[in-house]
């Protein structure tokens, strides 16, 4: 039972290394596409406002040209690793505007749990996905955050027990 045990455990850690390498690839490749997406966005604004007002999205001008920024500036911010968590929330919360603006997309979501493979496919799936990875687990070992976080660990002066 030992050996069992013990190979388990090892496994576990053989594992465990992957756990940076699958953040970083979601926040590259995901990252990117929001930059994309959002620089899309930005590039073609009327098109979007028009988009975005035809869904009945309030004040579709400014809606645009925020989400536009939000995703272009907050793929850029995911790739580097940089205020990760911090950027992960907003753009959480537009992927769950994203299903629920668009009629098909908020069938599928509310439907999730019921029939999982529309919601799978849907276009805000990997989105989402990807930034709620980043909200609930951060960046990981390989990210600007990371390495701050490392550093001003370092600097913080020890506090001295009385």
């Amino acid at each position: 039972m030992n050996f069992l045990v013990s190979a388990y455990s090892l496994y576990v850690k053989a594992a465990s290394f992957l756990q940076p390498l699958i953040l970083l690839v979601f926040r590259l490749t995901w990252g990117w596409q929001f930059f994309v997406t959002g620089k899309g966005k930005l590039l073609h604004h009327q098109d979007i406002v028009e988009f975005f007002t035809s869904l009945g999205i309030p004040l579709p001008d400014f809606n645009a040209w925020f989400i536009g920024g939000l995703e272009c500036v907050g793929g850029i911010l995911l790739m580097a690793g940089f205020c990760s968590r911090l950027i992960a929330l907003p753009l959480t919360i537009s992927m769950i505007v994203a299903y629920l603006s668009v009629a098909e997309d908020r069938a599928k979501l509310l439907a999730a749990f019921s029939d999982p493979d529309p919601f799978l496919q849907a276009d805000p799936f990997f989105f989402l996905l990807t930034a709620i990875l980043i909200l609930a687990f951060g960046p990981g070992p390989i990210s600007i955050d990371y390495l701050l976080g490392r550093i001003f660990k370092k600097v913080r002066p020890k506090k001295k027990l009385v």
